[in-house]
């Protein structure tokens, strides 16, 4: 597991995450993005197996990121690990489409027409950017215990030190579907692109780009 390049205070470090830490970083995805208006959109279908469709969906994203050797950085405070992030070019071989192996995992655990509707999500948001090579921040997390506590700030900061190192990105990409991560991400120097909407949700598409 290599560090990220990261200055902060010194037992709060930044890393790629391993193999063995991917279930722990699904759990806290899982618990920032419960209540998220998009997936609640593309998953609550009112059979009540909301949250089961949600952790699947997670657990293959999280699978195929690896597989596809995308940057899954963990934020640790000691050993704990506290937050999570994710990110990945769309033009990485790493497209809305993923893997065949991937879609038919994710048809079995959430649905085709979830799965139809995460695969429509990501394209609204890459045909939404006028950037030839970008980086999308598909999942930001934190712990529920270690929020407010500048942790999210600390994340970012490891998030924009990833981006750095690919020379030809121009920008991280966000789409954002609550006010409070809109403030969040104003303070992480994101600025909004444009708006798109995702059935009846819709939300800034922010970006930090490359030198601020």
């Amino acid at each position: 597991m290599n560090d990220v390049q990261l200055k902060t205070d010194a037992d709060v470090r930044a890393a790629y995450l391993s193999a063995a830490e991917l279930k722990l970083a699904a759990s806290l995805i899982f618990q920032a993005y419960h209540d998220d208006p998009v997936f609640m959109a593309i998953f609550d279908t009112g059979s009540g197996d909301y949250e089961q469709k949600l952790r699947g969906a997670i657990r293959e994203e999280l699978a195929a990121f690896w597989q596809a050797q995308q940057p899954i950085l963990g934020l640790y405070s000691g050993e704990a690990l506290v937050g999570v992030a994710c990110l990945h070019c769309p033009d990485s071989g790493f497209s809305s489409e993923r893997f065949w192996h991937w879609r038919l995992k994710m048809m079995l655990s959430a649905g085709y027409v979830s799965t139809k509707q995460m695969i429509e999500k990501e394209n609204k948001l890459i045909d939404a950017v006028p950037f030839k090579r970008f980086h999308i921040l598909s999942f930001i997390a934190i712990h529920p215990l270690h929020q407010h506590h500048g942790f999210g700030h600390y994340l970012m900061a490891a998030v924009n030190a990833t981006f750095a190192d690919d020379a030809e990105s121009e920008g991280v990409v966000v789409y954002v579907t609550t006010q409070k991560y809109q403030s969040f991400f104003d303070e992480c120097d994101y600025q909004t692109l444009t708006q798109i909407s995702v059935g009846e949700v819709t939300g800034p598409v922010m970006v930090h780009y490359r030198g601020e």
